[in-house]
């Protein structure tokens, strides 16, 4: 477990590693493919965990709406459909790459602002510390199973999309 159980800070953690993890994959000095199979486990991890353990129960609470919810998860398809298009393109760092690249990040970061904003915000202000702990414990331990799986495999993430 990290130094903090709360859902919302562990959320933050992954969003800001993943922010790190596109500017590995923009750099010609990285190893970016290494970077992508991280994130690709990293982002299918997440967005499994958070749709089974974090925001079912979210959607308990009145002042968090069940739409902003229900939006997150659409914004996760788009996610996945990016990162799709960017694991199957055979020249990492040509042209392709880095068009598919911009895609994926416009997509998460996107998600990841709105999220930010209105779910994350909306847990820390109705959610008791106590709930938002074990929220926490159930995210992380199911992300952790997710990435054990290898999750961000193309054949994987493939799959979830075509779902």
């Amino acid at each position: 477990m990290p130094e903090t159980s709360d859902v919302v800070e562990l959320i933050l953690q992954d969003h800001r590693r993943m922010e790190e993890l596109f500017r590995r994959m923009r750099s010609v000095e990285d190893d970016r493919g290494a970077a992508l199979r991280e994130f690709s486990d990293l982002l299918v991890a997440h967005a499994l965990a958070e749709e089974s353990k974090v925001y079912p129960a979210l959607k308990r609470y009145k002042n968090i709406e069940d739409d902003e919810v229900e939006h997150g998860e659409e914004e996760h398809e788009e996610g996945n459909e990016a990162l799709l298009a960017l694991l199957e393109v055979e020249e990492i760092g040509g042209d392709k790459w880095d068009e598919k690249l911009e895609e994926l990040v416009e997509a998460v970061t996107h998600h990841a602002d709105e999220e930010e904003r209105t779910i994350l915000n909306g847990a820390r202000e109705n959610v008791a510390m106590e709930r938002r702990e074990e929220l926490g414990k159930a995210f992380w331990e199911e992300r952790g199973r997710q990435l054990a799986s290898g999750c961000g495999a193309v054949d994987n993430v493939r799959k979830i999309v075509e779902s």
